[in-house]
């Protein structure tokens, strides 16, 4: 009997470590999506902050333009 129960105990500690190893393994990859996702948004921000600054020095050139036209 004694034999049974080591038995069964370390199955279920073999089961457990399988679950493990599974749960361990998604959240590598979501760590790693992540870590991809964070750079893409990296991107996405400097880009607007290039258009941000590209409409500033256009609105500053229509700015000194504006005087000169006709109304």
């Amino acid at each position: 009997m004694t034999g049974d129960i080591g038995e069964f105990v370390h199955e279920r500690f073999r089961r457990t470590d399988e679950k493990l190893d599974k749960i361990m393994a998604v959240l590598v990859e979501l760590r790693t999506t992540q870590a991809g996702m964070l750079q893409i948004l990296a991107a996405m921000d400097n880009r607007d902050l290039r258009t941000e600054q590209r409409l500033d020095r256009i609105e500053a050139r229509l700015g000194r333009i504006d005087p000169v036209l006709p109304r």
